[in-house]
């Protein structure tokens, strides 16, 4: 066995939705774009009608043979990870975890202006669970929110010039 790490970088974010117009429509008052108004490995799109998964790609997924979905995938700038968006036709789903659950429960973003962005998106319809409220020490400011079907995504302002210093070679050091 090698010794050797595995050189994964990032892909994207699948967040499976109910309705995948009105999630596009939320995301984008979070200031997403569109991307690509599909997922071509999995040969689903935006269109009006949802596709049925061939069957590899709902074996690879986990999903039963027939499935149907709705699809596209959206960014946050021109960089990683993007964000998939996925709605399955006839789909009962289990509701989405909560910050005390196990796994992933939310996803995070980063504000520079965390007030004026709430302000922003409350003004907008966006519904906040927090209002922005100081952390530990003052390191950084978080709110919290849900999509359309109860995702949870913080947004944070840190305040990166109050953290302790990182250790020298970990990346994270101005230095380094």
């Amino acid at each position: 066995m090698s010794d050797e790490r595995p050189r994964l970088a990032w892909g994207h974010i699948n967040i499976n939705v109910s309705d995948l117009d009105r999630s596009v429509a939320f995301y984008e008052k979070l200031g997403f774009e569109a991307f690509m108004s599909a997922i071509p490995y999995l040969g689903l799109d935006e269109g009006p009608v949802a596709k049925e998964l061939s069957l590899p790609s709902a074996r690879v997924l986990g999903l039963p043979a027939s499935t149907k979905g709705r699809a596209c995938i959206m960014q946050l700038g021109r960089t990683f990870p993007k964000l998939d968006l996925t709605e399955w036709d006839e789909s009962s789903g289990a509701n989405p975890l909560t910050n005390a659950d196990a796994g992933i429960v939310r996803i995070c973003l980063a504000s520079q202006e965390l007030v004026a962005d709430h302000a922003r998106l409350s003004e907008a319809g966006v519904e906040f669970l927090t209002a922005p409220e100081g952390c530990e020490d003052g390191l950084a400011e978080i709110a919290l929110c849900r999509d359309p079907d109860g995702t949870l995504i913080e947004l944070i302002e840190v305040h990166l010039e109050r953290w302790p210093s990182p250790p020298k070679g970990s990346g994270l050091n101005r230095a380094d």
